[in-house]
């Protein structure tokens, strides 16, 4: 007797459930999930960035309770939905606990970009995808939190790479049906409208909300018919147009996204700011007590203590910085109800309040009016001091009020599906996986990565050789793509499986340095072309439109990897994304950073490799310094860095070629009978054991709660 089908109850619950879920990002950290939205539609779910809601339009409503009809999968979809409730229920968070305050009065967490997942591709680099990630870290704590941030209509551009090697910029339109986004509505029913003082009028702007598991992110979209089309398309793109733009997206950050917060009726307990950017918030919120009768001085001193700010860029040229007459363009009409000169709301940015000429620094403003600030490493916290120390006349530079919490990635998230599986089964079969998404962020868990009777060398090798081939498949398929047939064939044999795969793949920013390794060219031939250690070199990332210089060395890596004995051992995957970066942090042996130190200000990259089996290969820069002990990978030189940019190239050139030709190439040779390395499995095992666990943003979010959010 066959068993009975689902009753039509049951199949709207379940579709409902599965809508739900397609609209919380949540999914993009559970590998369970993910499977369930890939089998409804396995091309939909390749062909549109793994986006769960645009899946779910490309199944009809009627096939899709068809399918559910299928016993198996119905049951697997209530497993997830059940753990979704589950997650999202759970009554004794470790943020309940720590911070109850933090549930009625929120963290509010400003930041101009926020990347999550390569289905809303609205950051830019590193400073959105470590704002996505705590997020996502502050979700599984159960920290009370709000992001606000700008939705992009365009997001950040697309990178295509020309006949002459030249990387070219495209844009595509983000349609909000198809994201997970939900409009944020007033209580008619009505989309929420708010509206900021800009120039000499009013900016209206709506507001959308990205669920992140137990929190919302908000971003403010301009894209409103009640503004002009200049003011239209100040959300147009991720950091887009010339100065007059970004000063008239950072007050809409920063003072649209308080009166935004006021809107909805909530009344944050902390304003984080993630970098400069959103420093206008300071003004809106001090203005907002001298509307209640505070005096000026006294505002500031409350709004000081409401206020953080997390510091991300160790160059000066990096730091947002307006003339005296683009402030007054674009806030003559939004100041005059601040109650306070002009003069004095410009010295308020201003390093010497006195010095008409001083431009006004986003930065500066956030200092002055912040309890707290941090950098985001150890190292990168001394620069800031350093670099600040005028601000604080009379402080020596270790007195500079400038700490650091040092970066850390959301782990769950960045792990490739091949790898959630494993250490699931891991835990499974030790008896402990009914809580593995707590026990993987546990430095317990890793601690037993060292015990070869919980994995063995073998499996972890075997591990290694399964992602690298995943990685070698993917960038052929990546670079068969745009080409003819016999083209495609010649792709198809592209990489070496065998060989000792080192990855670069970040933000093409000068300092960053990614042709240095080839600098020693004939050298590297000669290590990428021995037949009995084969080396090759997978290279990502994307310049900045107007960065030409970053653009000359795409091209250049381009131009190797096509037009010399390169060819065939070096790569360039092009349109770098999340999606792309997930599959180089784990199929590479090695991860290859090479910054000019000291401007890597934390770096996250390395740290997405070490819960793959990846071993960083890297300047003792931003986050490495402090996790490099002399067993778990590799280090490019020594603790300091030469006195000019010339010598400091050419020492560090030299140090990554004796590196890589004293230590990496052999210990990843060293075989033993049975073809394992073992030397290097120990390293991947220490790697695991002291860089994981350390370096996440679990770690990172509760620093924040204990040092900075639960006190003032």
């Amino acid at each position: 007797m066959n068993p009975a089908s689902l009753s039509t109850a049951e199949l709207d619950a379940l579709a409902a459930g599965l809508n739900q879920l397609a609209h919380n990002l949540w999914w993009t950290w559970n590998q369970e999930a993910q499977e369930i939205f890939q089998e409804l539609s396995p091309r939909g779910w390749q062909n549109l960035y793994h986006n769960a809601v645009a899946v779910l339009h490309e199944v009809s409503d009627y096939e899709l309770r068809v399918r559910l009809q299928d016993r198996e999968f119905a049951a697997r979809v209530r497993a997830v939905l059940a753990a979704f409730r589950e997650y999202m229920d759970e009554p004794a968070t470790w943020g309940r606990q720590t911070a109850p305050a933090l549930q009625t009065h929120p963290v509010a967490y400003f930041s101009a970009e926020f990347g999550f997942h390569e289905t809303l591709p609205i950051a830019a680099g590193g400073l959105g995808i470590l704002a996505g990630d705590h997020a996502k870290s502050a979700s599984d704590l159960g920290i009370g939190f709000v992001g606000i941030s700008l939705f992009y209509r365009e997001g950040y551009f697309q990178q295509a790479i020309n006949q002459e090697n030249w990387q070219t910029e495209y844009y595509t339109q983000l349609h909000p049906e198809n994201l997970p986004v939900e409009a944020v509505l007033d209580a008619a029913g009505r989309p929420l409208v708010c509206s900021v003082e800009i120039t000499s009028g009013a900016v209206y702007f709506q507001v959308w909300r990205v669920n992140v598991g137990r929190n919302p992110v908000y971003l403010i979209d301009a894209n409103r018919p009640e503004n002009a089309p200049h003011f239209r398309d100040l959300t147009l793109r991720v950091y887009g147009g010339d100065t007059t733009t970004r000063i008239m997206q950072e007050m809409l950050l920063g003072i649209g996204g308080v009166k935004m917060l006021r809107a909805l009726g909530l009344k944050p307990s902390v304003f984080h700011m993630n970098e400069g950017h959103a420093a206008f918030l300071t003004l809106e919120l001090m203005r907002e007590k001298v509307a209640n009768g505070a005096a000026f001085a006294a505002a500031m001193a409350a709004t000081r203590q409401e206020c953080l700010f997390t510091t991300h860029t160790p160059v000066e040229a990096g730091h947002d910085r307006f003339s005296p007459e683009l402030m007054e363009y674009a806030m003559h009409r939004y100041c005059a109800q601040l109650g306070l000169p002009w003069a004095e709301v410009l010295g308020l940015g201003r390093v010497n309040p006195a010095n008409g000429g001083e431009p006004f620094c986003m930065t500066v403003l956030a200092l002055k009016v912040c309890r707290a600030a941090n950098g985001v490493s150890e190292l990168h916290g001394e620069v800031s001091r350093h670099m600040w120390q005028e601000l604080f006349p009379g402080k020596t530079v270790g007195e500079v009020p400038i700490g650091h919490i040092t970066n850390g990635i959301h782990l769950q998230g960045w792990m490739k599906g091949t790898v959630r599986r494993f250490w699931r089964k891991r835990l499974t079969t030790s008896g402990t996986g009914a809580n593995w998404d707590r026990e993987i962020n546990s430095p317990e868990f890793w601690a037993r990565m060292a015990d070869p009777a919980f994995i063995s060398d073998e499996e972890l090798w075997a591990l290694r050789y399964g992602l690298r081939r995943e990685l070698i498949e993917f960038a052929r398929r990546r670079l068969g793509m745009r080409n003819t047939a016999a083209e495609f064939i010649a792709f198809d044999q592209l990489l070496d499986p065998d060989a000792l795969t080192i990855g670069f793949a970040r933000r093409f920013a000068t300092y960053k340095r990614a042709p240095l390794i080839f600098q020693q060219m004939e050298n590297i031939v000669r290590l990428a072309r021995d037949p009995a250690r084969p080396v090759q070199f997978i290279f990502a990332g994307k310049a900045h439109p107007r960065d030409d210089e970053g653009k000359r060395f795409i091209q250049h890596i381009i131009h190797l990897s096509k037009y010399t004995d390169m060819q065939g051992h070096l790569v360039f995957l092009e349109n770098y994304d999340v999606h792309v970066a997930r599959q180089m942090v784990s199929g590479c042996d090695v991860w290859l950073n090479n910054p000019r130190r000291p401007l890597e200000a934390s770096g996250t990259s390395g740290m997405k490799a070490g819960c793959h089996g990846c071993l960083n290969l890297s300047i003792l820069d931003g986050w490495w310094r402090e996790g490099y002990d002399g067993t778990n990978g590799f280090a490019i030189g020594v603790d300091a860095h030469a006195p000019t940019i010339e010598e400091q190239d050419r020492v560090d050139s030299a140090n990554l070629y004796r590196t890589l030709t004293e230590q990496v190439i052999p210990t990843f040779f060293d075989r033993d009978a049975g073809g394992v390395p073992r030397r290097w499995i120990q390293m991947v095992r220490r790697a695991m054991v002291t860089l994981v666990p350390q370096f996440s943003t679990s770690r990172m979010v509760a620093e924040y709660t204990k040092k900075f959010y639960t006190t003032s």
